[in-house]
């Protein structure tokens, strides 16, 4: 089975290019497969065109993955321009376009950043999915009630260390919402996730320690399981996927027009995830607006 990728993570293509890429599938689902590299001990991500670009991911042609005989165990190595997953599928990469995520920098006029945030926060407060950082005013069960409970207290702790701009404590809170919450990521990792990006942004006026990063990505290996543990890693480091950056993008220089379709993008990520995203987002992004929000320097 031969089939092309549309496009890939530029770290990952090189990565194929150079043949440095040995490991074997260790997940499969209908829209994904995951697979764990040898060589860096990472996760990697075979996703169908339905998806999005994000970071240690290629983009192929077909609309479902549930067609591919694959299982995991399978070895998976790259040679030339194909990744060769288990023994009969064979992924092209001659054609594909690479994909970097490029974070947007925090704006020097912040009016248009203020309104913006003002209107996503309204956006999750009517449209967000619940039952994750988003409590339903109608809980399944008593445990999700206590999940979400735990979830808005743990995420409103973090935000207060952040006004303060205490980035070890902050650092300590933020450890608390790891691997809390339902999903295959956690409600508090897609929180985090949306936080650390913000915070990578350039120019920001509030910034946070390199301690803070690393005590997230560390605890991540102990708290959560590998495929969230992999995206706090890179959404530690600025990276994250496509419609994550679209949107920041929109949010600091976007029309209303142009954030819209960008917000209900990512707001439709999963069965929470997306929201928890988004909420994580409006937390940084809210502190810094009401820090000053500008740190450009005038004009000479």
């Amino acid at each position: 089975m031969r089939i092309q990728a549309l496009s890939g993570d530029a770290d990952f293509c090189k990565k194929l290019a150079s043949s440095s890429f040995h490991g074997f599938v260790h997940s499969v689902f209908e829209r994904t497969i995951n697979l764990k590299c040898l060589d860096d001990n990472e996760l990697y991500t075979i996703a169908c065109n339905k998806l999005d670009n994000g970071p240690n991911t290629l983009v192929i042609d077909l609309p479902s993955l549930s067609g591919m005989e694959v299982a995991e165990g399978d070895p998976v190595y790259g040679k030339g321009d194909e990744l060769i997953v288990g023994s009969g599928v064979f992924i092209c990469m001659r054609q594909a376009t690479k994909w970097e995520a490029h974070l947007p920098s925090y704006p020097c006029d912040i009016d248009v950043l203020r309104e913006n945030v003002a209107f996503m926060k309204q956006y999750v407060d009517a449209k967000g999915k619940t039952g994750g950082m988003k409590m339903s005013s109608r809980p399944a069960s008593l445990f999700e009630r206590e999940t979400s409970r735990m979830l808005n207290e743990r995420a409103e702790a973090l935000s207060i260390e952040l006004a303060k701009g205490n980035s070890e404590s902050a650092s300590e809170q933020a450890v608390r919402l790891v691997g809390l919450g339902p999903g295959l990521t956690p409600s508090g990792d897609d929180f985090l996730v949306g936080l650390c990006i913000v915070y990578k942004m350039q120019n920001i006026p509030c910034c946070l320690s390199c301690r803070f990063f690393e005590k997230v990505v560390e605890s991540s290996r102990e708290l959560t399981n590998e495929i969230s543990s992999i995206t706090l890693k890179k959404a530690a480091s600025g990276k994250v996927r496509e419609s994550l950056v679209d949107l920041l993008r929109c949010l600091t220089q976007g029309s209303r027009e142009e954030l819209l379709p960008a917000l209900e993008k990512v707001v439709g990520i999963g069965s929470s995830s997306g929201t928890d995203m988004a909420l994580g987002l409006i937390c940084g992004l809210e502190r810094n607006l009401e820090a000053g929000g500008n740190v450009c320097l005038p004009k000479l």
